[in-house]
């Protein structure tokens, strides 16, 4: 009886608990403070340090709520106190939109591009060709010359040591221009996949741009603009690390110099310039050197 008159008590107090408990869980979550952001990890702040995220809520004496993006630097680092100010998501978005805009490649530019990938790979395929065929012919020849050093051995017109020394010799030469021929026709098209690759890829960049997308615009800007993209005064800004070159030597450069040329030259010097499509590094819309007018060297 002692028992049981508390049991009552018990149970209330485990009800109210779990009563507790589901309304907490009931009660939807809200973003953390701390919460990446889109485009953090992706912009370097003047001074050294990245920018990072910050979610921020403003309630109105209305009762309206405003939840809003900023980013700003980190400010970790202990020499400096950087006094860079903050910038809205939105006008962001923006401007790595716009950055992305310039290196994306119009469709018209690309259709020429693949045409003349496909006339250098034909033009690759020839010249491997006639290489494997003069290569054949000569291992022909080296094969006769090994057969008769033998047949001077064997009848002794040859001393041992010379036979030694010219059958090395030739077996040298032979096992080079096999190693040769086999590299060439295995690697003769290896640019060509790459090249295909990026021009697609650079293809995109006008749809990832105007689309809402914030993670798909970051990892874009990565695979462009790698680590060199700065906020200064409320601005992003491509730039070189301190001390260095004001050229970027690469296709994303020579493809955002192209749309900058475009209106000085004739498209079909923008698109190829004096070499042509460059199989080894994949510049194949503007000289290897070509300089990044926009880049710029950052404090």
């Amino acid at each position: 009886m002692h028992e049981g008159k508390h049991d009552p008590i018990i149970a209330k107090k485990l009800f109210d608990r779990a009563q507790e408990v589901l309304k907490q869980r009931g009660r939807p979550r809200h973003k953390t403070k701390n919460e990446p952001q889109p485009f953090c990890g992706l912009l370097y702040c003047t001074c050294g340090m990245m920018i990072t995220g910050e979610h921020k809520v403003k309630r109105q004496k209305n009762g309206n709520v405003h939840e809003y993006v900023y980013y700003h630097c980190s400010r970790k680092s202990k020499t400096i106190k950087c006094k860079e100010s903050c910038i809205r998501q939105e006008v962001l978005d923006k401007q790595i939109s716009s950055l992305l805009q310039k290196v994306s490649l119009p469709q018209d530019w690309a259709e020429q591009l693949f045409s003349i990938l496909e006339k250098d790979k034909k033009e690759s395929a020839k010249s491997c060709s006639a290489f494997v065929q003069e290569a054949g012919e000569k291992i022909r020849v080296i094969k006769t010359r090994l057969q008769r050093l033998l047949d001077g051995y064997l009848e002794q017109d040859i001393e041992r040591e010379i036979y030694r020394a010219e059958k090395a010799k030739l077996l040298s030469e032979k096992k080079s221009l096999e190693e040769k021929m086999a590299r060439i026709e295995q690697k003769q098209n290896d640019w060509v996949e790459p090249m295909e690759n990026w021009i697609n890829y650079a293809q995109t960049l006008t749809k990832i741009a105007s689309d809402s997308n914030l993670f798909e615009k970051k990892v874009a800007s990565k695979e462009v603009f790698g680590s060199k993209l700065f906020l200064s005064d409320r601005e992003t800004r491509v730039c070189a690390p301190s001390g260095s070159e004001n050229k970027l030597e690469n296709q994303w450069a020579a493809l955002r110099a192209a749309h900058e040329m475009v209106s000085e030259k004739p498209k079909s010097m923008v698109l190829v310039g004096r070499e042509g499509i460059e199989p080894s590094s994949l510049l194949a819309i503007a000289p290897k050197a070509i300089v990044f007018p926009s880049f710029t060297t950052c404090p």
